[in-house]
């Protein structure tokens, strides 16, 4: 029996010893788990935190102290929950629920206040812990600061919205609010809208002129005015306790654009618009000089009729170019009868490129002559259009669109081509042996394009005709709008041996310096001077002194537009050589030409017999 008791106490004592090294080896195994899971934490660049259920810190990383700035006693006195954005602070609670009951953590971002008061933004993912009942006992809390990051996101999203020179919004931000106002206004009755497009006047001189640098400065200056403007009516209007929301944008390069809510009368846009106009035109100071500027707008306002939120800045867009065109800074309200002309406008730029496609342009040539003796001279090249169902059209219906759109200079190029070909078949039919010149007029495009001189080039080749045959003509508007560029071309066209005439003389701005530096061959009198020289004084000596001019400095004079015996008498009196006009043959197609120079050549040669 004795031994029995030492034999089940031995048992007892090998057991024990089997426990304590069980223990021995669960605690070295707890230990060595708890140094990596220090050795972690500590030298982690995260933030980790162990907190119980309740929000109370049990462990916070040496990280928050570089990160946040708290020592870990000044974190073991408040509650994970204190420094947490209040905005943010129910997301958090409700994140922290969803752990405990489902042991599932979920990503999420908060802002905490930073020791120094800023706030910082983190990433935060939880993970749990539970106890031996399996139930969440604590979380394990890793969190990232990525306040930098979420910085560099805000400004690339204020970057995408907004101008970076003057940092108003910019044109993806007007049509994002376009299409929130118009949506809106179609859904309230009774809501409206008003658009000011503003384009500052002559802009493309300022940048020329002073640089970009200074161009820039003075966008900049025109935002900061229209920013001020605009705030001061929003406090006027909540002054009078109703009124517009004006908002400002920059569209891009010299435009901007005001949208004004809860505006339904042309007369308060208006109102604004004028006050803009007066800010923008006060003097600034660039580089201890004074500039003035000053911007045309464009008013529209939201109608039935619009079916796309960009109808109405198109609307703003056609009166704008109405105000720039009546001279500049004005302003314009777009009506009814503003829309139809725009309408009919599209439709005329999209005719003109259907025409040049399918080759609806004629040339009609109308004679100059030797006033004296009758004998043609040259023929002045005149485009035509035949429209399939408005028949023959002239040019005075549809230059300026072609002219705007650029295609005038394609057609221009067409027409060059055409009249060098068309001098070339005649000198092949003419008998009378006299040398025949050819006229072309120039647009503007056409005069400041580069490839000019190759267009004039590559006709001459493709025809065959002598340079001395061609001559080209510009209006005095033309010439005089860039004088170097003026001399530069026409020194070009000189060296290759091409005629020029000046065109519509005696109405444009040319001084007479300028006019001495012009290489041209001729001075056209204006058709206006000529009509009018037999009625008003002041018209015939302008014609006079023009002549006068021209032979003082050895050029030849062509009248334009003679259309009377009378007039023809005092031009001959005046001692103008050339001339043209309905009184001698009005402009006719290569084919009545050719018969015309036919009978002008007998008719000279009876006159010589009899």
């Amino acid at each position: 029996m004795h031994l029995w008791v030492w034999i089940a106490l031995g048992a007892l004592v090998v057991l024990v010893i089997v426990e304590q090294l069980r223990i021995f080896k669960a605690n070295r195994e707890f230990r060595k788990k708890d140094e990596i899971f220090q050795a972690v934490t500590e030298n982690a660049a995260d933030m980790i935190a162990l907190v119980d259920v309740k929000g109370r810190r049990l462990y916070n990383s040496p990280a928050y102290k570089r990160v946040l700035g708290y020592s870990p006693s000044e974190l073991s006195e408040t509650s994970s929950f204190e420094q947490i954005h209040p905005d943010d602070r129910m997301r958090v609670l409700e994140a922290a629920r969803e752990a405990r009951e489902s042991g599932v953590g979920k990503r999420l971002e908060y802002r905490i206040k930073h020791k120094d008061g800023s706030w910082r933004v983190l990433e935060s993912v939880a993970s749990t812990i539970r106890d031996a009942k399996g139930e969440v006992a604590k979380l394990v809390i890793v969190n990232r600061d990525i306040t930098e990051r979420k910085r560099a996101e805000q400004q690339l999203e204020y970057n995408l919205f907004h101008d970076l020179l003057t940092g108003l919004p910019n044109r993806r931000m007007f049509m994002d609010r376009l299409q929130t106002s118009f949506a809106r206004v179609r859904r309230e009755t009774g809501r409206s809208y008003a658009l000011l497009l503003a384009n500052v006047d002559h802009f493309k001189v300022f940048n020329e002129a002073m640089g970009t640098k200074a161009g820039d400065h003075i966008l900049t200056e025109i935002a900061r005015r229209l920013s001020v403007e605009i705030r001061q009516d929003d406090a006027n209007a909540r002054d009078r306790a109703a009124g517009s929301d004006a908002s400002l944008f920059r569209l891009g390069a010299d435009e901007f654009t005001i949208l004004l809510e809860n505006v339904g009368d042309p007369s308060d846009a208006l109102r604004i618009a004028r006050r803009l106009q007066k800010a923008v035109a006060a003097p600034l100071t660039i580089e201890s000089r004074e500039v003035r500027a000053s911007a045309s707008v464009g008013i529209a306002l939201t109608t039935a009729a619009h079916t796309r939120p960009e109808d109405v800045l198109k609307d703003a867009d056609v009166a704008m170019r109405r105000a720039k065109a009546m001279g500049g800074s004005r302003c314009e309200v777009f009506d009814e009868a503003m829309h139809t002309r725009a309408v009919g406008r599209l439709k005329l730029e999209s005719d003109l490129r259907t025409a040049l496609m399918e080759r609806q342009f004629r040339i009609h040539y109308q004679p100059v002559l030797q006033l004296d003796t009758r004998r043609i001279m040259s023929f002045e090249a005149l485009l035509r259009w035949e429209h399939p169902t408005q028949g023959l059209i002239s040019p005075y219906c549809f230059i300026d669109a072609a002219e705007d759109t650029g295609i005038l200079v394609s057609i221009g190029h067409w027409l060059m081509v055409q009249a060098c070909r068309q001098l070339r078949e005649w000198e092949v039919n003419d008998r009378s042996g006299s040398p025949m010149h050819v006229t072309v007029n120039v647009s503007a495009r056409q005069f400041a394009d580069a490839r000019l001189a190759n267009d004039i080039q590559d006709a001459l080749q493709q025809t065959g005709v002598d340079p001395s045959r061609l001559q080209l003509e510009m209006t005095e508007k033309i010439a005089s709008a860039d004088p170097k560029l003026t001399v530069t071309v026409l020194s070009h066209l000189k060296h290759f041996g091409i005629g020029t005439v000046l065109d519509n003389f005696g109405t444009g701005s040319t001084s007479l310096v300028g006019l001495r530096q012009f290489p041209v061959d001729a001075l056209k009198i204006d058709r206006s001077l000529i009509r009018e020289m037999q009625t008003d004084r002041s018209a015939s000596d302008i014609v006079e002194l023009i002549i006068l001019l021209a032979h003082k400095m050895n050029l030849k004079v062509i009248a334009e537009g003679i259309e009377t015996a009378r007039q023809l008498e005092r031009l001959l009196e005046l001692g103008c050589e050339y001339g043209q006009g309905y009184f001698f043959s009005q402009p006719m197609e290569a084919k009545a030409a050719l018969i015309f120079m036919r009978q002008q050549l007998v008719a000279r040669k009876t006159a010589g017999t009899s």
